[in-house]
């Protein structure tokens, strides 16, 4: 049958930030081939697959990927040889039978999901379609609005900044092309902004965007506001905050860091909902800890102007997603298929939240790929909008080409409206 997988491969290869990583080919009885490797985040929740790493100081300080490798070659491959590439959920059990952890600890899912995207894209090429195509089973119609991770926050040497990634997203846009041309404009006007601020040019940071100049968030909505109104675009892009709270929660006294003190959850919720009164926020992102379930009800229910979205909370993992949507705690989630490990397992979340009514955004990871695979499932499920890094590395705009590409080559097909997703005051 010209669908069996005939050889499964894998070997070490790097990510954006040259660090190790897993990349498989499968191929089929008829040459039809697949590729597909796993990228990891900076920002990485507790309940996400297991990313196996080598702990050999020797090799890439220890962040080497041969047992994961090996795991593919010597026990993956020999158990899916002769399946039908075509029944990725049958492929995707026999690997989560063979791992046997809950975490994909044994095999890592590091090696589970880059077998998964590879046979996805096997299945596709057998079909002679691009793999959104295959996704969508029809030609698309829409491609999503891109956001942009401007100004990132972190610990730095003279400064904190909570929260995460300073995001904009040109919700406006006439055209996908409008909407890239709008997103790397505003973001090179920054620069220029951010500089006359601090008096000397801004630093790049770890994500590509430009460090965050203050520890205070206001101010650096200020001045991306400010550099808004320059470019002339006020009303036609929103913000979005990713504030990757986990990273800056301490447990010992269950509080989270904001203007270099300890705050309550409950003041976090406050300050947001203020910020969300002052600045058009299309979303908040990981708002609060990734175990902190009832101050993210408590934060769904006093935030009406802006939707909140999970990340850590729920590590696009079906059953998170379910407590979240039982307690009415968030308004979406980010999908990330390397979080759950499988892209049945994905699939299963993102259909669970479009039956039920909650927005899922797909986004790579900061360790990105040219080629995510992620673009495919953006496109292919016709999501309203999407998560882009800054418009500075390959990887990153790799995903900008894909979406004006895509358009391009789909007659007819124009940017999503996701005006009715807004709940800012217009």
């Amino acid at each position: 049958m010209k669908s069996e997988i005939v050889s499964i491969h894998a070997r070490q290869v790097l990510d954006c930030k040259c660090r190790p990583m897993v990349e498989v080919d499968v191929v089929t009885e008829d040459g039809s081939a697949g590729r597909g490797c796993a990228p990891t985040g900076s920002s990485v929740g507790a309940a996400e697959a297991y990313v196996l790493r080598d702990e050999d100081k020797k090799e890439y300080h220890g962040l080497g990927v041969r047992k994961a490798v090996e795991n593919v070659n010597r026990i993956i491959a020999p158990a899916l040889l002769g399946k039908d590439v075509e029944c990725l959920a049958d492929i995707d059990a026999v690997m989560l039978e063979l791992d046997g952890t809950p975490g994909k600890t044994r095999l890592g899912g590091n090696a589970i999901y880059s077998v998964s995207i590879a046979c996805f894209r096997a299945a596709a090429a057998l079909n002679k379609k691009p793999l959104y195509e295959y996704i969508a089973g029809r030609k698309i119609k829409t491609v999503p609005v891109p956001s942009f991770n401007i100004v990132n926050g972190g610990r730095y040497e003279n400064l904190t900044q909570p929260f995460n990634e300073f995001i904009i997203m040109p919700y406006g846009a006439d055209h996908i092309d409008q909407a890239v041309e709008m997103g790397v404009l505003v973001f090179q006007e920054l620069e220029a902004v951010l500089g006359k601020y601090l008096g000397h040019k801004p630093a790049v940071a770890p994500s590509y965007g430009y460090a965050a100049p203050s520890g205070d968030p206001e101010v650096v909505l200020e001045l991306m506001e400010e550099t808004v109104k320059r470019c002339g675009w006020q009303g036609r892009i929103g913000f979005a905050l990713d504030c990757a709270s986990s990273e800056m929660y301490e447990k010992e006294t269950n509080s989270y860091l904001l203007k270099g003190r300890r705050i309550s959850a409950d003041e976090m919720i406050a300050y947001s909902e203020k910020l969300t009164e002052r600045f058009p926020f299309v979303f908040i992102e990981d708002l609060l800890d990734e175990e902190d379930w009832e101050a993210y009800e408590r934060a769904h229910q006093r935030i009406r102007l802006t939707n909140l979205i999970g990340d850590d909370l729920v590590a696009t993992n079906l059953d998170r997603l379910k407590k979240a949507y039982q307690m009415s705690a968030l308004d979406g989630f980010i999908l990330k298929p390397n979080q759950v490990g499988t892209i049945t397992e994905a699939m299963d979340t993102y259909r669970f939240a479009r039956k039920n009514g909650m927005l899922a955004i797909p986004s790579g990871r900061a360790g990105g790929v040219i080629g995510d695979v992620v673009m495919d499932l953006a496109l292919g499920l016709e999501v309203g909008f999407i998560k882009n890094g800054a418009p500075r590395s390959g990887e990153r705009i790799d995903k900008l080409n894909v979406l004006m590409r895509a358009c391009d080559m789909n007659p007819g097909c124009s940017i999503s409206d996701i005006r009715g997703l807004l709940k800012f005051k217009k």
